[in-house]
């Protein structure tokens, strides 16, 4: 049987990491579930070694730091990733991992822009910037993405081991598109709903500051020729 290895990265998130995990396994029962914390201040660690998932520390602050950790650390056929602000639902996952196990695919982008994001998500810098992360990416590396910064993906074994991970964090999903386009690799997408958060839950990112990196980081992987 194929092993399919879903990873929650976490930074304060003991509002919901309970019921994602909940979720995850419902979804793909025969899954390993790894939940990496990232030096919460609250309670998020101890409540996930609760859930039944595999509970893990990442020192190294920044999402993709723990990313990196996670793919150094996990043996699979399947990846999944996924926030553990309870955003994403589960529903469109099966699928995504049929995508890479029986039809090729390198990677599976969970489709938010084409759904609800635009409609659920009031925050019009994250708005703006997800279209000009889109607009660049697919004008310098020639692909027609529909949704960049998604942190809901799938990716096949061959893409995790291969992938050199410069992100230290929130540019890491953009890393990833970047990676499979300038590599030619063999990309799908499922369309998926986008959930709001909910209330008492804070995002993490800061839109002027965190936009900045990821522009930052396009034109300099584009110009980087071992990458």
């Amino acid at each position: 049987m194929s092993k399919v290895a879903i990873l929650i990265p976490c930074y304060n998130e003991e509002l919901t990491i309970a019921k994602v995990v909940k979720e995850a396994f419902e979804a793909m029962p025969e899954a390993e579930v790894y939940v990496y914390d990232n030096n919460s201040k609250d309670n998020t660690f101890e409540i996930a070694q609760t859930t039944g998932a595999i509970v893990r520390r990442c020192e190294k602050q920044g999402k993709g730091n723990v990313i990196k950790q996670a793919f150094e650390e996990i043996d699979a056929d399947v990846y999944v990733t996924i926030d553990g602000d309870d955003t994403y639902d589960f529903e469109k996952v099966p699928e995504m991992v049929n995508k890479v196990l029986n039809e090729g695919a390198d990677m599976v982008i969970g489709d938010r822009l084409t759904s609800s994001y635009f409609k659920k998500n009031n925050g019009a810098f994250h708005n703006f910037g997800n279209r000009l992360v889109r607009f660049l990416v697919n004008h310098m590396f020639h692909y027609k993405f529909t949704d960049i910064m998604t942190g809901l993906r799938a990716m096949s074994r061959n893409f995790v081991k291969n992938i050199k991970i410069v992100s230290k964090g929130f540019q890491i999903e953009t890393e990833f598109s970047i990676y499979a386009a300038k590599h030619k690799l063999k990309i799908d997408s499922v369309e998926i709903n986008y959930k709001d958060r909910p209330e008492g839950s804070k995002t993490k990112t800061k839109a002027i500051r965190d936009g900045a990196k990821i522009v930052g980081m396009i034109f300099k992987l584009k110009f980087k020729r071992s990458y």
